[in-house]
């Protein structure tokens, strides 16, 4: 069983097998997890597909099987895991995280006011928002 962090959240990959810096699981936990999924222009996910490399294929895709940290890594995407292998972390590129910055726009969230009521952030689009933030530590 493997952890895997990813910018959706955690998720539990029962059948995942870690394996150096591999990471193999079943197609069909892969396509929960990340939403990619094989399919015979190469690896998916929703109408974005990505070739699989000639001459390479078997690195990322053996029978029903994926290499999540190989498409990470052929994605241009930080795929780190812990010693053990049974935590990795799945991020996004230095380009994506470029994007967001530069857009200034701040991710959607919700959190409860004082009396409860959840606000979502998208909420407030196009109004200026002043954010207070505190942390015990």
């Amino acid at each position: 069983m493997v952890t895997v962090l990813t910018e959706s959240g955690e998720h539990t990959m029962p059948a995942a097998e870690s394996r150096g810096d591999a990471l193999w699981a079943p197609a069909a936990e892969v396509r929960v997890t990340t939403g990619w999924e094989a399919k015979p222009e190469g690896l998916c996910q929703g109408d974005v597909c990505v070739p699989l490399p000639a001459g390479r294929e078997r690195e990322l895709v053996d029978g029903e099987r994926i290499n999540l940290a190989a498409l990470w890594r052929h994605l241009g995407r930080p795929a780190l895991h812990s010693a053990r292998g049974d935590v990795w972390v799945l991020g996004e590129s230095a380009q994506q995280r470029a994007a967001a910055l530069a857009s200034l726009e701040a991710p959607d969230f919700t959190l409860p006011d004082v009396n409860g009521r959840m606000l979502r952030l998208s909420d407030y689009r196009g109004q200026k928002v002043l954010l207070v933030t505190w942390a015990s530590w």
